[in-house]
């Protein structure tokens, strides 16, 4: 292979990755607050927001428009996607459809250590919650909401439903920064929900552990639409 042909077969894989580095940029503006849900900003200002080329920003804003996570309105600039009752009821029927092909997966494959380790990492931080938190404990704990659920879409080993969980997992992000994060007074009942999917997906019963993600589906976006 020639030089000039080498060149060519990397383009295509160098370009991915400036454009996958792009979008987790801006996935981390929002979830740092540089970026907030409402937020007007104009291109120029985004540029300068993620330290993007404008050419970047440019191939990056379709995708992060079909994906509703930003609005281009025309005169008016670019308005990142709003926390509303519409968007906290539809993010949340979206993650439960996901979420319930996941744990029926979950019954069938997920082995007792791996649940076995889970329960383990929720009962940890549910007893510390109890008797003496340490100043990054509810950090820690977001870490494990957010790593049992994606431990449950990794499980159907299904590249498009993980892409769909992926897009929604930022939406339920925002919905909780914006709306509610995990306190003394809600991750002890939302590790309670795991710890119920966790022993329904134990003792294979596909209908208890749907019944459990859908409480702990409607418990959290109950708690959202509260505020």
């Amino acid at each position: 292979m020639s030089v000039s042909d080498s060149a060519s077969a990397e383009a295509p894989a160098e370009r991915a990755s400036v454009k996958s580095a792009a979008y987790e940029k801006f996935r981390q503006a929002l979830f740092d607050g540089r970026l907030r849900p409402g937020q007007f900003v104009s291109q120029r200002e985004l540029v300068a927001l993620l330290g993007l080329s404008i050419g970047a920003l440019r191939e990056l804003l379709p995708r992060l428009e079909l994906e509703g996570l930003l609005r281009v309105m025309p005169q008016r600039g670019i308005q990142i996607t709003q926390i509303d009752l519409p968007m906290i009821r539809q993010a949340f029927q979206m993650r439960m459809a996901l979420e319930r092909e996941a744990v029926l997966t979950a019954v069938r494959k997920l082995d007792d250590a791996v649940l076995d380790e889970q329960e383990a990492l929720h009962r940890a931080i549910v007893d510390e919650v109890r008797t003496n938190p340490s100043p990054n404990l509810f950090e820690r704990g977001q870490q494990v909401d957010d790593g049992f659920h994606a431990l449950l879409i990794a499980t159907t080993q299904n590249d498009l439903l993980a892409q769909a969980y992926a897009v929604n997992a930022i939406r339920i992000r925002l919905i909780k920064l914006d709306r509610v994060t995990l306190s003394a007074g809600v991750l002890p009942a939302a590790f309670a929900d795991h710890l119920a999917i966790i022993a329904a997906i134990r003792s294979r019963d596909a209908h208890a552990a749907i019944d459990a993600m859908d409480r702990h589906m409607m418990n959290a976006r109950e708690r959202a639409l509260e505020l």
